[in-house]
């Protein structure tokens, strides 16, 4: 039983507001037919509503109370039960009608709708567009299978996004095979592992990261592979391995993101719930998310 307090908002009562002049939109994408493991990911976006309902609205290290800042939940996208090729017109559909507005944070889903996601809100132009990610693989398989979770880095770079426009912080070891590293060296893709992470800070790493690549683009989307945790934080993420980030490091890898003036989007994809009975894969998308809000309500303050 939740108790009311009218001194303690929650999370899931924020994201209820429904403001009608958001800075930040939320919109659920619930498919995982592109996984290559087997996955019920298409269940995160409702478990992620459910956990909000365990956190509160204030960020207590940063002192930013998500209260001020205006949300708005646009519900989920019909790409439930979907093909790997229907859902993906979908969301780049969807996508596109929200180019231009305000700050999106998807939650998946697979990876698979990373790509749709980044081309329908660069209305096909990624000319414009960086991209970051936390993640523990390179997700630059070939396209031979079709647009899996495993292909939207390679998906991006094949429709027109230039070399050098994408950085990979969090990269685990024997998680990633020595032709797909090459791959990135071919393009241009920074590889950031998680020994630098370790030593210098996922938050320091990402402010770094995203300082440089936006001098190379006039916007950024950031994916988020909630795969990066180690797996003994995620065992609802089918691509989890040991030596991964702890849920602290992914929440100030989050916050530094969200801060950033050039993000326009994220996405947080990779948990099946089905997975982890205990819930805590899905509390850790939660706080990822309120990290990444709370980096978007720091901007006003930055501003002001």
């Amino acid at each position: 039983m939740v108790i009311a307090d009218p001194f303690w908002p929650r999370a899931d009562t924020w994201l209820a507001s429904a403001a009608e002049a958001p800075d930040l939109v939320v919109a659920g994408v619930p498919t995982s037919s592109a996984s290559l493991t087997p996955s019920e990911a298409w269940r995160a976006p409702a478990a992620f509503r459910a956990a909000l309902a365990r956190l509160a609205t204030f960020d207590g290290e940063t002192g930013v109370d998500l209260g001020r800042l205006a949300v708005a939940d646009l519900g989920d996208w019909e790409v439930a039960g979907l093909d790997m090729h229907q859902a993906a017109a979908v969301v780049e559909r969807r996508a596109r009608r929200l180019a231009g507005g305000p700050v999106g944070a998807f939650i998946g889903g697979d990876n698979s709708i990373t790509r749709p996601l980044v081309v329908g809100l660069a209305q096909g132009d990624l000319s414009r567009v960086g991209v970051l990610t936390l993640d523990a693989q390179h997700d630059v398989r070939t396209l031979d299978a079709g647009p899996t979770n495993g292909t939207p880095i390679r998906g991006l770079i094949e429709d027109g996004l230039p070399d050098g426009r994408v950085v990979q912080v969090g990269i685990h070891s024997f998680a990633n095979s020595a032709p797909y590293r090459a791959y990135c060296a071919e393009h241009r893709i920074e590889v950031v592992t998680m020994e630098t992470v370790d030593e210098v800070g996922a938050g320091w790493v990402v402010t770094s990261a995203l300082r440089d690549l936006a001098e190379r683009c006039e916007w950024i989307f950031v994916d988020v592979d909630v795969d990066v945790l180690d797996v003994a934080f995620a065992p609802g993420c089918p691509g989890a391995r040991p030596g991964g980030m702890n849920p602290r490091q992914l929440a100030a890898a989050c916050r530094a993101a969200g801060a950033h003036p050039k993000v326009r989007a994220a996405d947080f994809v990779e948990v099946d719930p089905a997975r982890d009975p205990s819930g805590s894969t899905v509390l850790n998308l939660a706080t990822a998310f309120l990290a990444f809000a709370s980096g978007v309500a720091s901007r006003e303050v930055t501003d002001a």
